[in-house]
C-alpha cells in the first residue's frame, strides 16, 4: 500500500509540474522538385524553464539545428536542444534556430500540412510532447502572414 501511495504521489507531482507550452506561427518552407531537405520555423514559449529536446515526423528525419555567421560564412549545425527561458518567446527562424527535415521523399508544396511532434523537458527532466500540424508556405516565404497566425497551447 505504501508503494502504491508513493507511485500516486509521483504521478501527481509529474502531472502538476508540466509547463504551459505555446507553439505559435509554425510553418515549413516549400521545396522544389528533387530537393531532399527543408526547414520548419515557429515561436515557442513556456511558462517555466524548459528545453526543446526532440522533434519528429512520421514522414522524415527531423533534427534541431542552429545557423550562425562566422565572418562572411554562414554555418549550420545540429544541436541537442534549445533552451526556453520561462515566459520568454524563442523564435525558430531562417538564419537562426530551426528544425531541419532531412531525407524528404516527396516535394512539400504550399498548402500541404506536415505532422510534427515536439518533445520538451523541464529542469526535473519531466517530458512533455506537443503535436502540431504545420502548414507549408511558398519556397520564397519568410513566414506566416499576420492574418494567418496559428497558435497551439498545451
Amino acid at each position: 500500500m505504501k508503494n502504491f501511495l508513493f507511485a500516486v504521489f509521483l504521478l501527481t507531482f509529474s502531472i502538476g509540474s508540466m509547463a504551459q507550452i505555446t507553439v505559435a506561427d509554425p510553418w515549413v518552407r516549400g521545396m522544389v522538385s528533387g530537393q531532399k531537405s527543408t526547414g520548419a520555423f515557429m515561436q515557442l514559449n513556456s511558462a517555466e524553464d524548459t528545453r526543446l529536446v526532440d522533434a519528429s515526423s512520421p514522414d522524415f528525419v527531423v533534427e534541431i539545428h542552429e545557423m550562425s555567421m562566422h565572418g562572411d560564412v554562414m554555418r549550420m549545425k545540429q544541436i541537442d536542444g534549445i533552451d526556453l527561458p520561462a515566459g520568454k518567446t524563442v523564435e525558430l527562424k531562417p538564419g537562426s534556430y530551426h528544425l531541419m527535415f532531412i531525407d524528404v521523399k516527396r516535394q512539400l508544396k504550399e498548402g500541404d500540412m506536415v505532422p510534427l511532434t515536439l518533445r520538451f523537458e523541464n529542469a526535473q527532466q519531466v517530458s512533455q510532447t506537443v503535436k502540431v500540424n504545420v502548414p507549408v508556405k511558398a519556397l520564397n516565404s519568410t513566414g506566416p502572414a499576420m492574418s494567418e497566425k496559428h497558435q497551439h497551447n498545451h
